[in-house]
């Protein structure tokens, strides 16, 4: 958990949590796997993706979940699904 500590000034100096990440040259197995899908997708594999590679069945079972809402039935069509997910990273001050 990152802390705050109080600096000079009355600012407050973040520590930044630190989570490593496998490369995709360093992937094998299963994550390799997802990593390719992820440039078959998007031709490179984003830090979101690369956020989950120390547990690649997570990896596999979030893009499960991901291709179910953004590609499965729904009565949205898929502009719109982008657009809530759009507004809703907004909302929550994600930058994804």
């Amino acid at each position: 958990m990152a802390t705050a500590r109080r600096l000079g000034g009355g600012g407050y100096d973040r520590a930044m949590p630190h989570i490593r990440l496998i490369e995709p040259d360093d992937a094998d197995g299963l994550l390799k796997e997802e990593y390719d899908a992820a440039v078959e997708r998007a031709d490179k594999v984003f830090n979101i993706v690369k956020a989950m590679s120390l547990r690649p069945e997570v990896l596999k079972q979030s893009m499960e979940m991901y291709r179910a809402i953004m590609f499965g039935p729904s009565g949205l069509t898929r502009a719109e699904r982008e657009l809530l997910a759009t507004v809703t990273s907004q909302i929550n001050e994600c930058h994804y």
